[in-house]
């Protein structure tokens, strides 16, 4: 398989495994998809940590397996392509990318699905499909956008150039630069510190964000009242503030 689900205390690990480079091909892209869906629906999968291996996330999409299709098979194939992203995205569960190498193309539009990214110091990211005159399509004029603003977006996709990971983290396209060695470490510590979270108040968290980021403040404030009303039906909110009154803060232990 070229995408891979290794579960383990919680943490669900969607690994990209076709050598040399994880191409995005469209065999990968639905398994993306397959794999993304599954992490959403498993009780064990408590946060996911998106990783291409010690040398690269992901370089792009398989440009043979493109250039040989017109625009009738891109127009059936796009909304495909954008929806193996979107099911990453929408796992409704913490979503750490943990990226190492080259994130290009459709690597960074996959590493824009995530929460947050942790990259490596040696990592490139960009979205160099204008050099092959073309613009992203699996979400990157839109994720992009709406991580790093309009402007910081437009240069980027407009050059086609990669940035380097300390650009990348002034840039706000990373969160957090660490040693190469280091990055699927750090990002699973993040994952399994969120896994033994209160699972509905985190996915309660994430729809409210990026829901409410989608329409206007009235809107997104509605939303945020209603997860917050119902979470008070919810065992974990009844721990966590026995919890705290016996306790003191940060020490509940959710189920």
């Amino acid at each position: 398989m070229t995408v891979n689900l290794e579960v383990a205390d919680g943490v669900g690990t969607i690994r990209l495994d076709r050598p040399p480079m994880n191409a995005l091909d469209i065999a990968t892209q639905d398994r993306l998809r397959e794999l993304a869906e599954e992490a959403t629906r498993r009780d064990d999968v408590r946060a996911v940590v998106i990783w291409g291996g010690e040398k690269v996330f992901a370089a792009g999409a398989d440009i043979k397996e493109m250039q040989v299709m017109d625009h009738a098979a891109m127009v059936v194939r796009s909304k495909a392509l954008q929806d193996s992203f979107t099911a990453v995205a929408r796992i409704p569960k913490p979503v750490v990318a943990a990226i190492t190498g080259y994130a290009l193309g459709g690597g960074c539009e996959l590493a824009l699905c995530a929460d947050i990214r942790i990259a490596a110091d040696n990592a490139k990211l960009g979205q160099p499909e204008i050099l092959l005159g073309l613009i992203p399509g699996a979400g990157g004029t839109q994720r992009l956008a709406r991580l790093v603003g309009p402007s910081k977006a437009k240069d980027l996709i407009f050059t086609g150039r990669q940035v380097k990971a300390d650009e990348a983290l002034t840039l706000g396209l990373v969160d957090r630069v660490v040693p190469a060695a280091e990055v699927y470490e750090q990002a699973y510590a993040w994952a399994a510190r969120l896994a033994a979270g209160p699972a509905l108040a985190l996915r309660a968290a994430k729809e409210s964000v990026d829901a409410g980021l989608e329409t206007d403040i009235d809107t997104g404030l509605t939303i945020e009242r209603n997860w917050f009303a119902g979470l008070f039906a919810t065992e974990d909110r009844e721990t966590g503030m026995r919890s705290f009154v016996e306790e003191g803060p940060g020490k509940a232990k959710f189920r």
